[in-house]
């Protein structure tokens, strides 16, 4: 089990994304509703946002959203006018956290699959819990064969999870077990032409119980078969790990840099999030989320960084996400526009 406390906001959002978690039922798509926010074109430049001329940072075709961030919009609209406003803000991309979500009116993968490309999405991945103590769980463990066969039903190429690989623990052989488990199910959707991903939050980076001096995130990179298992850095999570555990349990120093793991080996990384947060160290995560682009993370140089390595422009898809966002269409909007904004530097 994790160590975080059961008021730790990080695991609710876990539990609350693998609520959603679930397959969608019934013989017709939502209806299209009218829009319920004001379109905005994602070319619109921000006055903070990097505007110039050079090169976009953004590659093209590559801005996706987590879907888990309009949540209240499927809800009550259901799929189609969400995803029509999201193909007014410049989206690309879609990344499920379920494929109901509380969606109005019931609707089939085949339907949603339709509804996706109709407005010009690409339906790059989905979030699936790991394992449940619920033997008819929608989890990989429980139903791997269920869980690639909707995969694969909607033309993903990535279907992975957002749980944490603590199932065993947090000691180095608990993770080295659960990493064993990822391959296998890596090796179960490689066969199928997906990627298997795992998505962080900050605790991946805090330390192991048994030998605090090894960083369980070092664990799990080194456990798995890098051509099985794939990650999804959720770059907002990762820095807050870097302000978490920069120190190990007994106060010895040990930086790291969220960045770095991807230079090393950036195949590994084919999805991130893209989630923004201002710096506030008296804040237990040292960041409070906000809108991409209102916060302190520096895309423009995380971004670039990536992208400008050799053949790696086109090798990985940003999704942006805010687990609470004030007004789920004006973030998606605004994060949009953020990120179409940035230029590389001349």
């Amino acid at each position: 089990m994790s160590r975080i406390q059961h008021t730790d906001p990080e695991l609710a959002h876990r539990l609350s994304r693998r609520n959603m978690l679930g397959v969608a039922a019934g013989a017709t798509a939502a209806a299209l509703l009218g829009a319920a926010a004001a379109p905005a074109g994602a070319a619109t430049q921000t006055a903070s946002g990097g505007a110039g001329r050079g090169r976009p940072v953004l590659p093209p075709g590559r801005l996706g959203i987590q879907l888990y961030s309009l949540r209240d919009k499927v809800s009550t609209l259901g799929f189609a006018p969400v995803f029509a406003e999201l193909k007014k803000y410049g989206y690309d991309e879609v990344e499920f956290a379920g494929y109901t979500q509380g969606s109005a009116g019931p609707i089939t993968l085949a339907q949603l699959k339709r509804l996706a490309r109709n407005n010009g999405l690409n339906p790059i991945g989905s979030h699936v819990g790991y394992y449940s103590s619920d033997p008819n769980a929608y989890t990989f463990a429980q139903n791997l064969n269920k869980v690639l066969d909707d995969a694969q039903a909607l033309g993903l190429k990535h279907i992975g999870t957002a749980s944490g690989p603590f199932r065993y623990g947090s000691t180095v052989d608990a993770w080295k077990r659960a990493a064993e488990e990822f391959n296998t199910y890596g090796a179960a959707a490689r066969a199928r032409g997906m990627k298997f991903y795992q998505h962080n939050h900050s605790e991946e980076f805090s330390f192991a119980t048994d030998n605090p001096k090894v960083r369980l995130y070092d664990v799990l990179l080194a456990e798995t078969d890098p051509k099985l298992v794939y990650l999804e850095m959720d770059i907002f999570w990762a820095y807050s790990g870097q302000f978490r555990f920069s120190k190990r349990p007994d106060g010895t120093p040990a930086p790291f840099e969220p960045l770095n793991y991807v230079l090393r080996q950036p195949h590994r990384y084919p999805l991130f999030h893209v989630k923004d947060g201002v710096s506030d160290p008296g804040n237990q995560y040292g960041y409070r989320m906000t809108d991409v682009g209102d916060g302190d993370i520096d895309y423009q140089r995380f971004i670039s960084a990536v992208t400008r390595l050799r053949g790696e422009r086109l090798a990985h898809h940003w999704q942006a996400e805010h687990d609470n966002p004030t007004e789920s269409f004006t973030f998606a909007r605004r994060s949009s526009e953020h990120l179409h904004s940035l230029r590389e530097k001349c």
